[in-house]
Parts: structure tokens; sequence; C-alpha cells
């Protein structure tokens, strides 16, 4: 993993739990909303791998691991003024060792896409980010013996079941570690749960996601609830360009920011199980 070259000056190295603080203030300095907590929970998760000079951290990278076959791959950020060393190519080269054959997922911006494209990724869609503050969240009804409820421990298994079914990648690891940070509601028909929608803290805020559900009436419910609870405060969500929520939220009061993400894979892409989908990411690093 050490990069031993004198002529770089860079050192390449696994992350360990003791970069974080160090990986936040990189993130800062690029204007990224995570606090130390956000970093703390995805590197619970996955691998990083860490660029160092005399000066200190200047480069991140980071991977999730989603059973044999899949992997997404996020947290690429390199210090300005330390652009032009070709540091963002040497992390991917060696994060995409790391991940070996698999199905690989990212997010990324277009100054992103120009450089992972050559790799072999290709778009596979959009994703829109959301944003502000709901003071008045609207009245969205439910379907007869349809109700918002918590969930219990009881329920991981079937939240694991519908994450992995609306993406056709293996969820039940991130669910496991998503409970421990987040307030999640589901709504239960007759006793059945039907869908999900997370809320945690996150950058300024909060971030809702991931919302699974069969249609968008469903997943507006779930947002609706959430946003309500969180009355003038400030919430994000990450939303498939698929879901067709875009100009609901914008009505909402959580406008969309000026750019939006392109959506990237290289491998066979997952099959989704259905009947339910993805209408929110958990972030963009995860997915």
């Amino acid at each position: 993993m050490k990069d031993r070259n004198p002529k770089s000056q860079v050192r390449y190295r696994r992350m360990t739990a003791a970069d974080l603080p160090a990986a936040h203030k990189l993130s800062l300095s690029v204007l990224w909303p995570h606090r130390l907590e956000d970093w703390q929970f995805i590197h619970a998760l996955g691998e990083g791998i860490v660029a160092e000079d005399t000066s200190g951290i200047v480069g991140t990278i980071m991977c999730w691991l989603h059973g044999p076959d899949y992997a997404s791959l996020g947290m690429t950020i390199v210090a300005p003024g330390h652009r032009d060393r070709g540091i963002a190519s040497a992390l991917l080269e060696r994060i995409l060792t790391e991940i070996g054959d698999r199905t690989i997922l990212l997010h990324t911006t277009a100054t992103g896409v120009r450089f992972i494209e050559h790799k072999g990724f290709v778009q596979t869609g959009w994703v829109h980010q959301h944003q502000g503050s709901v003071f008045r969240a609207p009245f969205v009804p439910l379907g007869p013996g349809e109700r918002i409820r918590p969930v219990g421990p009881r329920d991981e298994a079937v939240l694991a079941d519908l994450a992995t079914r609306s993406t056709g990648v293996p969820r039940a690891t991130v669910i496991k570690h998503l409970l421990t940070v987040a307030d999640v509601v589901a709504i239960d028909r007759y006793g059945d749960l039907v869908a999900f929608a997370a809320l945690r803290k996150f950058g300024h805020g909060y971030v809702i996601g991931p919302v699974v559900a069969a249609d968008a009436g469903h997943a507006k419910a779930l947002i609706a609830h959430w946003a309500g609870t969180q009355a003038g405060a400030f919430v994000r969500v990450d939303v498939p360009d698929s879901s067709g929520l875009s100009p609901w939220l914008t009505e909402m009061g959580l406008v969309q920011v000026e750019e939006s993400v392109h959506a990237m894979m290289r491998g066979d892409p997952p099959r989704p199980a259905g009947p339910v989908k993805r209408f929110a990411l958990l972030s963009q690093s995860l997915g």
C-alpha cells in the first residue's frame, strides 16, 4: 500500500480511524458539508486510502463492498493546491485493486465523469440533490389499512430485504449499521411492512434517505412525514431522476441545487427484484 518512490514525495496507505479528523478537515477545505460523525459513519462500513506528504493528508478515496459482486466508490478528495500531482489517479488505481472484479457504482460531478470514463465507467442516470427548510409539510393520504409507524429490531430483516430488492445489491450490512444512527419509519399495511424511510443527522442538518417504496405516493408520504417532524430545520434529500420527485420536492421548499450528479457504473448492472424502488439515496457515497 505504501508508495516509496522518493520522487513523488507522496505516500499512500490505508485509512484508519485516527485519520478521520484530518479527512474531515480536508472535506471542509473543498466545501463538503460532512461532519466528523458523518465520516465515522461511512468509514465504519468501508475501506479507505489516504495520500499524505509532509503537510499531512492531501487526498482520500473510499470504497464499500456489498458482497462478492458489487461495490460503491466515493469520498474522492484532493486538497486544493495539490491537484496537479497525479494524486487522484493514484488513489483511484489503488482503490480499484481493493475492489477487484466487482461491479462498481458511484456518483460524481461533471469533472469526475471526465476523470473516470477512461476506466470503463458509463453513465446510468442522474441524481438530484434537494435541500432547504420545510415549514409546512403537505398531507399525503395513505391507502386502506395503512399507517406510518416507527420500526423496531424485529423489522431489520424486512428492511434489508426491501432495500436489497429495490437496488439488486445486498444491503443487509448497510441497514444494520444505519439503524444505529438513524430514525426509521415504515408504512405498515395490515401488519405487513411495505415501504420505509430513514432520517439521520448529516452536514448542516438532516438527510432523508434511503426511501424505499413501491410507488411515488408512498415515497411522498414518508418524505412528508419526516419533513413535518423537522419543520424549519435544514433538510437534504438526494433522489434519482427516475423517481420523478424533483418537482414535488421543489414545491415543498426543498429546492434542487444547480448541478445534478452523474450516476456511473462499471461492470454488469445489478437487477432490482421489485416491486419496490429506491426513491431517495442513503448518501451519494453509499447509494
